[in-house]
């Protein structure tokens, strides 16, 4: 399967937000319906343009995962469901790391998995938020790159 990772043109906003809403749904079995539909467009209106924005695509071009970065933080990857298990988070996590200098990441604690895909990857958690950044009731870990290894997809 060949993809590319590649800038995200503003046009193609609603096809990221599309494949965040389903990796919401697949992951953060804690949100409530009410809280995604709080999230869409502040995503697709606010978030999107507040980051450098990369996506990764499949052979038909559509965006099956995306990441944005602000200030050497990760503040957003997200991988369509279809697409999970195949290595695209690593790619994109790897393409932060050394494209774009991502040291950090915070981290809803409730999603595990997530947690542990950073711990695997080499990140530790340095620090804990009681509230997400919207003033929300989600545990938030700040995490931070340590040794800044290369990740290889393989």
């Amino acid at each position: 399967m060949e993809l590319t990772i590649d800038q995200i043109n503003k046009i193609e906003y609603p096809e990221v937000v599309n494949v965040w809403e389903a990796s919401v749904r697949a992951t953060h079995h804690f949100l409530k319906e009410e809280d995604i539909e709080y999230f869409k467009p502040l995503i697709l209106n606010t978030y999107l343009d507040a980051v450098e924005l990369r996506g990764i695509r499949n052979s038909e071009n559509k965006i099956v995962g995306f990441l944005g970065v602000a200030e050497q933080n990760l503040e957003m990857l997200f991988i369509h469901p279809d697409y999970r298990g195949k290595k695209i988070g690593k790619a994109l996590l790897d393409y932060a790391i050394t494209k774009l200098n991502v040291i950090k990441v915070d981290v809803n604690e409730q999603n595990e998995q997530a947690v542990g895909f950073y711990k695997h990857c080499g990140f530790e958690v340095i620090g804990r938020s009681e509230l997400d950044a919207t003033g929300k009731p989600y545990p938030t870990l700040h995490m931070e790159l340590k040794d800044r290894p290369l990740l290889t997809v393989k």
